[in-house]
């Protein structure tokens, strides 16, 4: 979405700018590179990717101008690849003039969501003005339907979720809807931001309608853009947090928690509640020091070996705006791997956004039938009769495949029960098929839920790894299967694939066999803590170490009893003020990992906007990097903050990193780029000191020589003192 902001909420992350990065290397075959956008667009934010019935890959993006100097917004673009790499522009879902009957003029429509629903394609958006107010902000949640991806679309003229009055004046933020089909077969919408926080609410059957109570699931003043899907009976509800669009200094990042009904409560890998005060969030993707930041508002797809994959926009920090600076943010469209580790998303094994030539998604296999012609040569009629026509094939019987399949694959199909009792595929001996109010593989079955309707296109998946078999069976492809039957094997399939319907005709599309994915087991390592410098750190058993340096100096800050005692100040560094104390020490050249233990009372819940205390990397008061723990709102965070110049004017961003305790461990990883020269660094916190949660990296330019420090500052009411137990250092 495109950012606004109430009243300066996350005031505490705002805006930034980074030095320029090196393009990244030409793809080859089988190879890609981000940003996927960049054949059509510049621009290409808030994407949403859908595999359309024609077997080919729509995405849909927030209404901006998509090339620099366009100076026009398109109206929910849309574009189309048969490999999800190379990407060309279909045209607007909405004209200039076309928009609900609720819907302001001049309304802009944001972050759409994409699913196949029933037997149409609908599309939910954020509608930014409506005609509820006069306020220019009173979004609502619209939707609109088409019978394929590429339209034509039709906006319905009721909101599904119309505006609503907040406590706080004005309205909460109804937007960044993302739907779900439940295992239950009922229709779920995640929606809303900081101002609201997220909810979700149950759908009517045909998703046009909200029905029911709406329940919060991820507190208000730190997340946005939610994507939901199901895996392994676990419900993830996939959020971004931090700012999405300031420009170069953007820290948007993507947070995680699950739970096992799609009301919640949704925990993160530590079991933190995301709808608390000191909210949790597992990392799923954050910056990583390349030419990637502001990485966030994610969807998630499935390539044809089974692979997940993350669409998400990013800020090239060596071209942060479409046409001026404080403009546009230019936040093009990628693509990385979705590595699940032990039972938790994470982009590239942890390793982050991808700047290079990469393995690509996998989009075609061994078998590949989209029955665009009449020709089925590739195909032997054991029993029945078979036709292809309009893209589908029909018949009744079994049809099988001349090309033989065996080992680890996944097999696929779109599947329409317009006569048939059941239908599904075979692999070697097994069957796996819908219908009779079941989904079965062999000898095991599930019962589908209630409601559920054959006649609809429905998506057949089968993975075969080893002898263990998985069968799912989902309306959209899109992390949404209601149901899913395990089966173990005798032995290894081998022999032909085929199609069967029994007792009437069904229909097939998009029959796919390939390679299954291979699936990542570990984690990249964090940053590792060697032996403590000790002519580098202070345990504070002594007084204050002659080798710290003031910058405004505050004698209110004492040593005493092994801790540094420092009440937060009435001041702050960010912006023009630079009215803060900050208390450095000279760091270690090379690589180095700095660590504090820092308690500070916040409480919870209360507005205590923005007492903060923690880590500092320091190059004067208009280039510094903080990791403290914070108050925003109504919320405690860790938040790892930036500023620099940038033209001609300070400016601040940050990003998110892990969970506060009243006591809480910092550490900055300090690691010089040996291309590049710059500092990096990178931020980790942790609630115990044994279990960390490691999060962005920001840079500094290699002429710079950042020292390192500590901070308590932000304002004075209601008083509290800050108390640290040591500044250590580590090679």
């Amino acid at each position: 979405m495109r950012h606004l902001h109430r009243g300066g909420v996350l005031a505490a992350v705002l805006t930034l700018v980074l030095a320029g990065a090196a393009p990244a290397p030409a793809a080859g075959p089988d190879r890609y590179a981000n940003p996927v956008s960049a054949g059509f667009a510049d621009t290409f934010a808030d994407p949403v990717v859908v595999r359309g019935d024609d077997g080919t890959w729509y995405a849909f993006g927030t209404s901006d101008p998509l090339r620099e100097g366009e100076g026009r917004a398109h109206r929910v673009p849309i574009a189309r690849s048969a490999d999800l790499v190379d990407w060309s522009y279909v045209g607007d879902a909405f004209d200039a003039d076309q928009r609900p009957a609720y819907a302001a003029a001049g309304s802009a429509f944001w972050a759409p969501d994409v699913r196949r629903i029933g037997g149409r394609w609908v599309m939910y958006m954020t509608v930014t003005d409506t005609t509820v107010s006069d306020d220019t902000f009173d979004t609502a949640v619209g939707v609109a339907t088409a019978p394929s991806p590429a339209g034509p679309w039709t906006f319905v003229d009721t909101p599904v979720v119309a505006p609503r009055p907040g406590a706080g004046g004005g309205y909460l933020w109804t937007i960044d809807p993302s739907q779900l089909t439940g295992a239950d077969g009922r229709s779920y919408l995640y929606y809303g931001s900081y101002y609201g926080g997220i909810s979700v609410t149950e759908l009517s059957p045909d998703g046009l309608r909200a029905v029911g109570t709406s329940t919060p699931v991820a507190v208000d003043n730190k997340f946005e853009g939610a994507y939901a899907l199901r895996r392994d009976g676990w419900y993830y509800l996939f959020a971004s947090t931090a700012n999405c669009c300031a420009g170069p200094a953007t820290g948007y990042s993507v947070q995680v928690g699950r739970a096992r009904d799609p009301r919640g409560p949704f925990v993160d890998r530590e079991g933190q509640r995301l709808d608390v005060s000191r909210a949790g969030g597992t990392p799923v993707l954050t910056q990583n020091g390349n030419r990637w930041i502001g990485t966030g508002h994610n969807a998630v797809l499935t390539d044809l070996s089974g692979q997940d994959w993350i669409a998400y926009h990013a800020i090239d920090r060596a071209d942060p705006y479409l046409d001026e600076p404080f403009g546009v943010n230019e936040r093009p469209m990628l693509l990385d791997r979705l590595d699940w580790v032990d039972g938790w998303p994470t982009v590239n094994a942890g390793a982050g956004p991808s700047d290079g030539a990469r393995p690509a998604p996998v989009t075609s296999g061994r078998v590949d039938a989209r029955f665009g012609t009449a020709d089925l040569g590739d195909w032997r009629t054991e029993s029945g009769s078979w036709r292809a026509a309009g893209g589908v094939l029909t018949g009744t019987g079994t049809l099988a495949s001349r090309t033989g399949t065996g080992g680890d694959l996944r097999v696929e199909t779109d599947l329409r029960l317009t006569g048939a009792t059941t239908a599904g595929l075979r692999l070697g001996t097994v069957d796996v098929r819908a219908g009779d109010g079941r989904l079965t593989a062999g000898g095991a079955a599930v019962a589908l839920p209630a409601g559920t309707d054959l006649r609809d296109r429905h998506n057949l998946a089968v993975e075969v790894r080893g002898q263990q078999l998985v069968a799912t069976l989902s309306p959209s492809r899109l992390g949404d299967p209601v149901a899913r039957v395990s089966l173990r094997l005798a032995r290894p399939v081998t022999g032909r694939l085929a199609l069967r319907a029994e007792g009437g005709p069904a229909e097939f599309d998009n029959v796919s066999a390939a390679r299954l994915y291979r699936p990542v087991r570990h984690e990249v390592a964090p940053p590792r803590v060697g032996p403590v410098l000790r002519g580098y750190s202070d345990e504070f058993s002594g007084g204050l170490d002659p080798a710290w340096r003031w910058v405004r100096q505050d004698p209110a800050a004492t040593v005493s009893d092994g801790a540094l005692r420092w009440p937060v100040q009435d001041a702050d560094l960010s912006g023009t003020g630079n009215t803060a104390g900050v208390l450095l020490r000279d760091a270690p050249t090379g690589d180095y990992l700095a660590e504090t233990k820092v308690t500070l009372d916040l409480g919870e819940e209360s507005v205590r906007n923005y007492q903060q205390a923690g880590l500092v990397a320091y190059v004067d008061d208009d280039r510094f990097a903080r990791l403290t723990q914070v108050a925003i709102w109504n919320t405690r965070q860790v938040e790892f903050g930036y500023e620099l110049p940038f033209a001609g004017q300070p400016v601040y961003g940050g990003s998110i990193v892990g969970t506060p305790g009243t006591t809480t461990w910092l550490r900055l990883a300090h690691h010089v780029d040996r291309v590049t020269g710059e500092h990096e660094f990178r931020a980790g916190s942790s609630r115990d000191g044994k279990h960390w949660t490691w999060g962005a990296v920001w840079t500094f330019p290699a002429d710079t020589t950042p020292r390192i420090g500590l901070v308590a500052h932000g304002g004075a009411t209601p008083s509290v003192t800050a108390e640290f137990d040591y500044l250590r250092f580590h090679r």
